[in-house]
């Protein structure tokens, strides 16, 4: 097959894409625009694990 058929199949979906308009859910859309409260991420505890750098940070900042 030569390129004229992927060529053709795009250019249908693409002008698919061009012309096609969904219903909008404007009242959605608004809610994602006006935002809502900022929940932070919450902050991560060290579990004691022991840090691989560790030695190179304290290395780095000259506290050996």
């Amino acid at each position: 097959m030569g390129r004229g058929r992927a060529k053709a199949k795009q250019t249908k979906v693409a002008r698919e894409l061009k012309y096609f308009s969904p219903n909008t859910d404007l009242s959605a859309l608004e809610r994602e625009l006006h935002g809502g409260s900022y929940d932070p991420p919450e902050q991560v505890t060290d579990d004691g694990d022991v840090d691989e750098y560790d030695e190179y940070g304290k290395w780095a900042s000259g506290q050996q």
